[in-house]
């Protein structure tokens, strides 16, 4: 999974990192402590910039203890702390003497100015008094010798941090960069409960919609991008699908990065054409609408084959109920967190969306709903956790305008802004995986982020 806050000129997302994971907003918080052995994962409120974060508790045990480097660095660190404790209480002390010598100051002062004025005459009673203020200042002196002695400490605890500091880095150009297979496997174990942390962080509503992240210009007016939204993190590969009907070539693209610079990628030839914009990669395979039919088509990159295919009874095609922007965008195929998604229209249906559920070995329907809304008026459409949002235009000016919720078969009008940079978007369709919108607007393949709004009980679950 890769962030996807990009400022422009826009690098490319990277994998999942370790400690945010780049979705939806949250709301309430996981109280924690650190464990005795092993990670542990707890989810905490939204972030500012509608990142939601998973921190990750790190054992208070060394990961690497029987390595020997590690037993000394982990002895240099404790050094460290020991120091850093000396200079907490050495700063409380001088702080506290601070105070006392700023009292008698004004002491001083006052002592000082009444033997200026005596003028070389003073009363016994004076004297007396005078006397007494001078036994109340002999506490200084012993004050100033602490001060001293601390100043002292200061000049050696900062000779021993400066050693600590020498030892660490020549500890840590040895050991280099994770040179170590037990602190490899566990930041691994770490990566899956953190792709774990993301699944328990539940599911929410759509609420907005980020600025655009265009990732490259390429390509004619219409087509499709799209990654593997069951791949594991490390697997970024990118696939490009060019134009919406009779296209038979697909561009498999390593990573993001080669994508951007139009290098590193293989090519496969289905053998059967596409139609429309509709497709997806779904683990390891390539769903499509075949051309020409309303016939689905299961497409299995590693062994070059399709594996199944099957007709979806009843739907639309060549260009018999497309989204607004024609396209023969009749059929449309879609994952979120909950599987694989079909988004068509039947006559029966009379022109309106209907969203089924999709068996992603067999093809078969396990289950359809009737939104009731027409879809030559949808510019787009995509899943979210179960619901489907439409926009009201593939133009500029458009927004999420609709939302039908499959798991209560209502329905309810949004106004979530979506800023469409490029006045024409012939794709649109989310990723469970980075939780953000894949676009193809204009020839330019684009990002967004999106923010969900749901809650988190202080006990982890949904």
């Amino acid at each position: 999974m890769w962030p996807l806050t990009v400022p422009p000129p826009p690098p490319p997302p990277l994998p999942l990192p370790l400690l945010l994971l780049l979705c939806s907003g949250l709301a309430g918080q996981t109280l924690f402590q650190s464990p005795e052995e092993g990670w542990q994962l707890y989810t905490s409120a939204q972030a500012p910039d509608g990142k939601c974060i998973c921190t990750a508790v790190i054992p208070t045990q060394s990961t690497c203890s029987r390595d020997g480097r590690s037993r000394e660095l982990r002895q240099i660190m404790e050094k460290v702390q020991n120091v850093s404790q000396s200079m907490e209480v050495l700063e409380l002390r001088t702080y506290r003497d601070l105070q006392y010598v700023r009292s008698m100051e004004t002491l001083m002062r006052s002592l000082d100015a009444r033997l200026r004025a005596a003028d070389g005459s003073l009363s016994a009673k004076s004297f007396q008094e005078m006397k007494d203020r001078m036994t109340e200042l002999l506490p200084l002196s012993s004050v100033l010798e602490q001060y001293k002695a601390d100043m002292r400490t200061v000049a050696r605890l900062r000779e021993e941090l400066r050693n600590l500091s020498g030892s660490l880095a020549a500890i840590q150009e040895e050991m280099g960069a994770y040179g170590y297979g037990d602190l490899q496997q566990r930041v691994m174990a770490l990566e899956a409960r953190l792709r774990a942390c993301a699944q328990k962080l539940g599911c929410g509503k759509l609420t907005g919609v980020s600025n655009p992240i265009t990732i490259r210009a390429m390509g004619s007016r219409f087509g499709s991008w799209m990654t593997d939204t069951m791949a594991p993190s490390a697997d970024s590969r990118v696939w490009y699908m060019d134009g919406y009907y009779k296209g038979r070539r697909v561009l498999e693209f390593r990573t993001l990065g080669d994508f951007i610079k139009g290098q590193n990628f293989i090519q496969h030839l289905l053998p059967q054409p596409w139609a429309g914009t509709g497709h997806v990669v779904y683990n390891g395979s390539l769903f499509y609408n075949k051309y020409q039919s309303n016939v689905v088509v299961k497409y299995h990159f590693r062994s070059r084959s399709v594996l199944v295919q099957r007709s979806l009874p009843g739907a639309g095609y060549n260009n018999t109920f497309p989204y607004s922007w024609g396209g023969f965008s009749d059929m449309d195929f879609m994952v979120d967190e909950s599987g694989l998604w079909a988004v068509y229209t039947t006559n029966q249906n009379a022109g309106n969306i209907v969203v089924s559920r999709l068996d992603p070995h067999t093809l078969e329907v396990v289950r359809s709903w009737d939104t009731g809304y027409p879809k030559r008026s949808a510019g787009e459409a995509f899943m979210i956790c179960g619901v489907l949002y439409v926009t009201n235009s593939h133009l500029a000016g458009a927004k999420v305008y609709f939302a039908y919720f499959t798991n209560t078969s209502s329905y309810e009008y949004t106004d979530v802004p979506f800023h469409n940079q490029y006045s024409h978007i012939s794709m649109l369709d989310y990723n469970p995986r980075e939780r953000a919108l894949y676009t193809w607007n204009n020839g330019h393949q684009v990002l967004y982020n999106v923010t969900l709004f749901h809650v988190i009980s202080t006990a982890g679950g949904p």
